[in-house]
């Protein structure tokens, strides 16, 4: 059952992928009750997520369950087990989300939209590259020639490559982490961006806002999409997107010139935008022209265009 959904699956997004230039893209979600897994594509190898399926499971029953997911995975896909990976799918939070999970440095460069970005399905929870974000990136590319642009908390810069390469004058890629900050240099080099053209700046988003302010520095766009909770040492508190994403779009709407566009992300789930974050600056909820065809799930992210008046 789930081979062949899968095989139709695959079957179906495979000439929209090779039109628009999509080597990695989601293949199943959920679809089946019995088994409840996310299976990613990534140019002719498979990420599962795993879900738990029952409290009461045993060990030996969920063995028995992920060898029978492992077989039909193999079967529908047409795949090696060297190009098979599983995960387990459990809600990330605070550092745990950006815990190293191994170090095999199962590597390699997959394209999207005429760019190229190195991904990792084997030591990270996550790749390098959230791919229910392609639309805005797209989004992003289109609007990028000749501004100012800045990727706040970027990850490994898919963001930022797709700006510089819509012709963006200026890219300003912000991060707490040295090990994604390098991973968004090498996409950089990977699409012969210069790292000197394009800076990355190692900083906590919410004590690098205000002194940005103060140097007067300004942008035409920006991207926030900040994690839905973060206690990392390097931070002074505790980062939680419900109660702070006011103060947080407050900081970025300062950066922008007039007329400016600020795109604010969240995956966090049963996600409200408070009334003080509305009354900031005129924005609109975007989110279903952000959410790619291969997601069955319509709210896997949440997403409000703010534009400085």
């Amino acid at each position: 059952m789930l081979a062949h959904r899968l095989r139709k699956n695959r079957r179906l997004l495979r000439k929209w992928a090779a039109a628009h230039s999509v080597t990695c893209y989601r293949l199943y979600e959920k679809d089946i009750p019995e088994y409840p897994l996310l299976v990613d594509w990534y140019d002719g190898r498979a990420l599962v997520y795993a879900m738990n399926r029952k409290r009461d499971e045993t060990e030996e029953a969920r063995r028995a369950w992920l060898a029978d997911v492992e077989a039909q995975v193999l079967d529908g896909l047409d795949l090696t087990p060297e190009r098979l990976w599983f995960k387990q799918r459990e809600r990330q939070r605070g550092a745990a989300q950006y815990t190293k999970l191994d170090d095999r440095r199962y590597e390699f460069i997959v394209e999207e939209g005429g760019h190229r970005f190195w991904v990792n399905l084997s030591d990270y929870h996550d790749t390098g590259l959230f791919l229910d974000h392609r639309p805005l990136r797209a989004t992003v590319q289109a609007e990028a020639r000749g501004k100012r642009f800045l990727n706040l908390f970027c990850y490994t810069g898919a963001f930022t490559v797709y700006a510089a390469r819509g012709g963006a004058a200026v890219t300003v890629s912000v991060d707490l982490s040295n090990t994604y900050l390098r991973w968004a240099e090498r996409n950089f080099a990977l699409n012969e961006l210069s790292c000197d053209a394009h800076a990355t700046i190692r900083a906590d988003v919410t004590r690098w806002l205000p002194r940005a302010a103060r140097r007067s520095t300004r942008f035409d766009l920006i991207v926030c999409d900040p994690p839905t909770f973060s206690n990392s040492k390097a931070m002074p508190g505790v980062f939680d997107v419900n109660a702070d994403h006011a103060p947080l779009i407050d900081g970025c709407l300062r950066l922008l010139n007039e007329g400016g566009t600020l795109w604010f992300s969240t995956n966090k789930r049963g996600f409200r935008l408070s009334d003080e974050a509305r009354d900031l600056a005129p924005c609109e909820e975007i989110t279903e022209a952000t959410i790619p065809r291969d997601y069955r799930n319509r709210t896997i992210h949440r997403c409000w265009r703010f534009t400085r008046p």
